[in-house]
């Protein structure tokens, strides 16, 4: 078979080449995550070396970790969705009004989240899969949709006063053993939110999904070569179809995570998030050019792409475009071992 995929005794689809190099790569991301980190700690000290400061980042960006997971997903298929930016932007809007405006309830915030993420990923996953749209262009149609419906529901910020969902927002969950003393001597345990345990269950949820199911094993399939997938029997349309609704689904469930977070709907929620979630893919392990990737990866590249802006920043280095111009290296790096990885595998072919 082509492209490496193959059947197992048991007629199951195999990827011997992707999954190698998904192995690879996540090796790749997780040792310069730790290189970067325990670099940090031991130039930069001060809160590098503090337990809740490396928790704060996973606190600060549950969400963000929620949708590079969903972006994955998509790219392993040989798609992309940039759309789940303004689709977060737009749930944390609409939740805000709906418990600050309408006497909601956080059972009506999570269905509004989950409704509007699957309503964009049935949209999508139809115009993309049965259509045969580019899906750049398609998802770039959800942005705009999602930022013109957030401004009509509400063109002013509204901050959440609603006791139920201020109760779950402000609740925090002790990390044994990782507390500090401060200037005063007293201990400050250290703590995690809600939120980050939701990011984590998904994280866990997805990789068990892509590692030990036929679908999973149908999104590299889809991605490494579509017509060997159609041959191997797997319905490349349904295929690409399920991996739309699942990434904009987690764009909703992204958004409910960045509302609990920040507590307030805004037109600017989740701006530059979609690129951020790509970046973080990409720095993952993830090909663009799809049938590789892993959700754990992309959980170490939203942990490495936040750890270097905050080592920049820790240098003095506080304006913007500094911590862009390294994002840029960091993505030009990583796309250069990723072209490695695919120079290795064409020559193994020949």
């Amino acid at each position: 078979m082509p492209n490496g995929i193959a059947l197992d005794k048991q007629g199951r689809m195999k990827n011997r080449a992707a999954m190698t190099d998904t192995t690879l790569l996540l090796t790749i991301t997780i040792v310069v995550f730790f290189i970067l980190y325990i670099s940090a700690v031991l130039f930069l000290g001060g809160g590098f070396a503090k337990p809740q400061n490396f928790l704060n980042i996973l606190n600060n960006n549950a969400s963000l970790i929620v949708l590079s997971c969903g972006m994955s997903i998509v790219m392993i298929t040989g798609g992309i969705d940039i759309s789940v930016g303004a689709v977060t932007c737009l749930v944390c809007m609409t939740c805000a009004v709906n418990l600050e405006q309408q006497g909601g309830s956080m059972v009506t915030a999570l269905l509004i989240g989950l409704g509007i993420g699957l309503a964009f990923g049935l949209v999508q996953g139809y115009l993309v899969a049965y259509l045969e749209i580019q899906p750049f262009i398609v998802s770039l149609a959800g942005m705009f949709f999602a930022k013109g419906m957030t401004t009509i529901v509400s063109k002013e910020p509204v901050r959440v006063t609603n006791e139920g969902f201020l109760a779950v927002k402000d609740a925090r969950i002790i990390v044994p053993g990782l507390g500090a003393n401060n200037k005063l001597g007293q201990y400050i345990p250290a703590y995690v939110e809600v939120g980050v345990i939701i990011a984590l269950l998904t994280v866990v949820l997805l990789f068990c999904l892509l590692r030990w199911t036929r679908l999973g094993r149908g999104f590299y399939a889809v991605g490494g070569n579509s017509q060997s997938a159609n041959m191997l029997g797997i319905n490349v349309r349904r295929t690409k179809f399920l991996a739309h609704i699942l990434c904009s689904l987690l764009a909703g469930v992204g958004g409910i995570l960045y509302f609990l977070h920040v507590g307030s709907g805004d037109v600017a929620n989740g701006a530059g998030d979609e690129m951020n979630a790509i970046a973080s893919s990409i720095i993952g392990g993830t090909l663009l050019t799809g049938g590789v990737g892993n959700v754990a990866g992309t959980f170490f590249g939203v942990m490495s792409l936040n750890t270097i802006k905050r080592i920049v920043s820790s240098l003095g280095f506080d304006e913007a475009w500094w911590s862009n111009i390294t994002v840029a290296a960091m993505l030009c790096l990583f796309l250069v071992i990723q072209s490695v990885v695919l120079l290795r595998k064409n020559t193994s072919k020949q």
